[in-house]
């Protein structure tokens, strides 16, 4: 039977961390502030904003909301981000989705300044991620990556079968997992004979939002498994992975919730700072 993924313990230290991080700044004068903005009145979103002022203000960075109506004209959006992309006091900027539909996702995405963009969805970003230079990454896929490393996994030479391509988890973990000497095959919803794939995996990684796709004869014995995927259905969350009956099977396997979703937010924050360190680079 696997060991687990323990998202939850190794959040906890990365989160200690972060705040020690913050105090070397707070030392030199700096305070590290993130600002969120919030279209519309998603209660998910509400939800989530809360979540993270809250995460945020634990660890000593201070935390601004813009709360902007439903109807707001795309221009005006844009106008608060050139406000916030040019304020020295904030350093990190994070637009809560989704928008009305009304306002472009990506002009909206774009008008963030690379080294303010926490989110990491900047087109300059995306190219950092595919060069390998510093930039700001999305927080799923880093999670994926130090779930991983913390729990003492060593990913050079691994075989690595990512099952999912989306822009906010699939495509970037490719390039992060790259970095770490690992060959890597991605798989999607057009793959055929997925399991003749995931079963050569050391390392299978679900990233492609379907409660339960990877079933117990999909994966090899030993093998370790991320799941970066949340559902919800009639009996609750779940993840893409059958973890009941994988986890027999698995050496490590990462259950959900308190996998790689509890890692999201302390990454986001590491952002900001990150994103401090570049800023006062380039100054």
């Amino acid at each position: 039977m696997a060991n687990l993924l323990d998202g939850k313990a190794i959040a906890k230290v990365l989160k200690e961390e972060i705040k020690d991080e913050v105090l070397k700044w707070k030392s030199k004068g700096v305070q590290p502030k993130l600002a969120v903005i919030l279209v519309g009145e998603d209660p998910a979103s509400v939800v989530y904003a809360r979540s993270k002022q809250k995460v945020s203000e634990n660890l000593g960075i201070s935390f601004e909301l813009h709360t902007l109506p439903s109807d707001i004209a795309e221009g005006e959006l844009i106008s608060l981000i050139e406000l916030l992309n040019n304020n020295e006091q904030i350093h990190g900027i994070m637009i809560e989705l989704p928008l009305p539909k009304h306002i472009s996702k990506e002009s909206v995405m774009s008008a963030v300044r690379p080294d303010k963009d926490v989110d990491g969805v900047h087109p300059i970003n995306r190219g950092f991620i595919m060069s390998g230079e510093e930039g700001l990454f999305p927080a799923t896929p880093q999670s994926c990556v130090e779930i991983l490393l913390r729990s003492g996994v060593e990913i050079a030479g691994k075989h690595v079968v990512i099952v999912g391509r989306g822009e906010t988890v699939g495509k970037p973990l490719v390039f992060l997992i790259l970095k770490h000497n690992a060959t890597v095959t991605i798989c999607h919803s057009k793959t055929p004979d997925l399991g003749s794939f995931t079963r050569q995996a050391d390392i299978v990684v679900a990233a492609v939002g379907k409660a339960n796709l990877i079933k117990e004869d999909m994966v090899k014995p030993g093998v370790i498994v991320v799941d970066a995927g949340i559902n919800e259905t009639p009996d609750g969350i779940c993840g893409d992975v059958d973890f009941e009956a994988v986890k027999e099977k698995a050496s490590l396997i990462s259950p959900v919730p308190g996998g790689v979703g509890s890692l999201t937010t302390a990454l986001i924050m590491k952002n900001v700072l990150k994103g401090l360190d570049l800023q006062r680079r380039n100054v």
